[in-house]
Parts: C-alpha cells; sequence; structure tokens
C-alpha cells in the first residue's frame, strides 16, 4: 500500500487496531466457570487449548488491557471485563494471610506459590492502570502492593529487586535479573500517573539510574540481563541455553527497544539529558545489532560483538520498537525515527499480525514462518506489548 506510512501513524487506524486485539480476546477470555480469565487462545485460530490454568501475569495483562479498552472509550464490556479480571486477581491470586500474588493456578487452586518480583510488578501496572480507568477497588490497592515490593524484593544497597521468593517470602535463589526490574519501573511509572505520589517517580527513577546508567557502564555500555546477589554482571548465566524462554545468554534487542520507551517516559517528568541521550544509544544498538537486513523484523538475541545467537523472531520486540521510535520521534523531532517506526509496521503488517483473526502472532521463524510450536506458546501472551504501544502511540504521539 503506497500510504501504509500514513495510515500507521492515524489515531483512527491505531485505535481500530486496539479494538481488534481486544476482539480476539473477548468474550472468550472470559471464565464463568471459575472466575478470572481463559488466557491460553491459539495464535492460529483463537481456538482455547488450556481452559483452567491462571498465570498472575495473563491475569494482570488482561486487566491491563481492558482497562486500555475503557481509557480508549472502546465497547462497553472492556469496563465490565477489567472489573471481572481485577475481582480475582484480588481475591484468588491474592493470598489472604501474607498479601503475597500467586503464581500460578489451576481453575481456582494455587498449584505455584512463588513470589515472583516480575509478577507483582504486572500487579502493581494492572492496579494503577485500573485506577487511571477509574475501576472500583482499584486505587486503594496500589500503595498495598508498592509496600509488599517495597518490604519483601527491594533492595535499598542497589535500588534494585531481588527477583523471587517462596510463598512464605524466602529467598529461593541468588539470581538477579534485569527483566523484573524493568517491569518494576514501569509499573511504578503508571502507579505515579495514577495517583501523582512522588515516591512512585522516585522509585522509577532509581531503577532507571541503576540498571541504564550505572550498570550499563560497569558493562558494554547496555543494559545487561543477568547479575549475582551481589548485582555483579553475570556474564556467564545461561551461557549453555541461549533460547531460553524469559532468560536467555546475550543481549535482548527487545529489551533495549522496551529500556528506550521506559526512559523517554520518565523523560517527561525528570528532565535530565541522560534519558534521552541513553533511549536513543539503546534503540540505536537494538536496530544495527538486532534488526535482520535480510528477513527483517528483530532477532531474539545478540552476543556481546554485535553477532545475532538466536534469530526467531518474537513477536513483542516488533511492539516495543513501535512504541519507542514513536516517543523519539516526538522527543526528537527526528523524522529518522519515524521511518524505522513505519518499517516496524510493515513488517509487523506483512508477517506478524493474524489478519483473520486480529491477534499477533507469537513467534516466528527468521525467514518469517509461524513458528511449529505455536500453541506451547506460554501463557502471558495475551497481546499486551501491542495493545500498549498503540495506547502509548496515540497518547503521546499522533
Amino acid at each position: 500500500m503506497d500510504d501504509t506510512p500514513t495510515l500507521f501513524r492515524d489515531a483512527r487506524w491505531l485505535r481500530q487496531h486496539a479494538g481488534q486485539l481486544l476482539n480476539f480476546y473477548y468474550p472468550d477470555c472470559i471464565d464463568h466457570t471459575h472466575g478470572g480469565y481463559v488466557a491460553q487462545l491459539s495464535d492460529h485460530d483463537g481456538h482455547v487449548y488450556d481452559g483452567r490454568t491462571k498465570h498472575l501475569v495473563a491475569t494482570c495483562r488482561l486487566v491491563y488491557n481492558f482497562s486500555v479498552g475503557e481509557l480508549l472509550d472502546g465497547p462497553d464490556w472492556c469496563r465490565s471485563a477489567a472489573t471481572h479480571g481485577l475481582q480475582f486477581l484480588l481475591s484468588e491470586h491474592r493470598d489472604e494471610d501474607s498479601g503475597g500474588f500467586a503464581w500460578l493456578l489451576d481453575g481456582r487452586d494455587v498449584t505455584d506459590g512463588t513470589r515472583s518480583c516480575y509478577g507483582h510488578a504486572f500487579v502493581l501496572l494492572a492496579l494503577a492502570t485500573a485506577t487511571k480507568a477509574d475501576l472500583p477497588g482499584a486505587r486503594e490497592e496500589v500503595d498495598a502492593v508498592y509496600d509488599l515490593v517495597d518490604e519483601h524484593f527491594w533492595e535499598p544497597d542497589h535500588d534494585l529487586c531481588r527477583s523471587e521468593l517462596d510463598a512464605d517470602w524466602e529467598p529461593t535463589s541468588t539470581y538477579r535479573g534485569q527483566n523484573a526490574n524493568m517491569h518494576v519501573c514501569e509499573a511504578m511509572l503508571a502507579a505515579y500517573e495514577a495517583t501523582d505520589d512522588r515516591r512512585y517517580l522516585d522509585r522509577a527513577y532509581a531503577i532507571a539510574d541503576a540498571l541504564a546508567r550505572r550498570l550499563a557502564d560497569r558493562g558494554d555500555g547496555l543494559v545487561w540481563e543477568h547479575y549475582t546477589d551481589d548485582w555483579d554482571l553475570d556474564w556467564e548465566y545461561n551461557r549453555d541455553e541461549p533460547d531460553h524462554l524469559f532468560r536467555p545468554w546475550g543481549y535482548q534487542p527487545g529489551h533495549l527497544l522496551e529500556w528506550s520507551k521506559l526512559l523517554l517516559m520518565l523523560d517527561r517528568h525528570r528532565e535530565e539529558p541522560w534519558l534521552c541521550d541513553r533511549a536513543e544509544r539503546f534503540f540505536e544498538s537494538a536496530v544495527e545489532n538486532g534488526w535482520d537486513d535480510e528477513y527483517g523484523g528483530f532477532y531474539y538475541t545478540f552476543d556481546r560483538d554485535g553477532e545475532p545467537i538466536v534469530t526467531d523472531k518474537y513477536y513483542w520486540k516488533l511492539a516495543e520498537g513501535i512504541a519507542a521510535a514513536a516517543l523519539l520521534a516526538d522527543r526528537t523531532g527526528d523524522d529518522r525515527y519515524w521511518e524505522w517506526y513505519d518499517r516496524f509496521w510493515e513488517y509487523a503488517w506483512d508477517n506478524v499480525v493474524n489478519r483473520k483473526y486480529g491477534n499477533w502472532f507469537f513467534k516466528l521463524t527468521r525467514d518469517n514462518d509461524v513458528h511449529p510450536d505455536v500453541d506451547q506458546s506460554p501463557a502471558v501472551t495475551v497481546g499486551y506489548h501491542p495493545l500498549s504501544a498503540c495506547f502509548e502511540v496515540l497518547e503521546r504521539a499522533v
């Protein structure tokens, strides 16, 4: 299409695409038997391949999705769908005695009570976004979850969070990772925007300063994924598992793009030059080392020399690139970022968006075939990344 670049920057088109993402999950994701959501819908055709598993992150992301739908003046059912999931999150995922949120449920039965920092970050994000959408019961829970994270995960000597605890809040691992902290930063920003409480902004900034500046400068100038319990860079963690779904070895261009976006979101509230400078640096590294010039799309990972490691293409990296490119274009006035924005959307539209059903395919091969293990994708895959990208672009850049 000759008008594709203009189309992807059109607010009406972005709203329509956000609506298509929500329509893919609703109403099939509403679990009327156990409560909460059914998140396991096939990327191919939307059929439910697991109707019982309740993943904490999937529950939170769907609360986020439908809250965003409400904020975008979407269909009337967005509000009821978000409220439905929020009630389940607070009543079934949450342990009444400890206040912590369980990682996995089978129906309403806890099967994994792990207290995950990553999971609790998404609880806070869901509550903050529900607060923006003025859902009943959300605002009073934001502070409570902040207190949980502060008490159990926060390591004040490092200005970062530990990764994982057991159901009794006892340590289970010495591993420390940037991914959970990145999403805590995201959640704290959302909480600040929902409440105007400065402590959330200060916490988001502290995490960004620690990872995107202090620790990045100890390495290659980029955000490394893995650390020891003393927050030293762990260059060897999972080197033998380069395709690990959540903790691969190497740099992830998608996380560099996600940090680029978050730093620009912080830049709206804290006018410090390094925020935009690092956002540009991380974006440039992601597209220089992570973009596949032959087939398009982002590699999963690249090594410290900038060479690709795992060449599969995951959908979420594109979504983060779309948001980062739009925010950089808006912040800097450099049209080159809009060119990247259009390139990301063109590739996504041609290869990743499931035109028949409106969702995004989870993973492609390097040469852009839908990956054969599509129905084994994790239950956290519920359209949060592309919907978030549409929302952020609509809110800030078009």
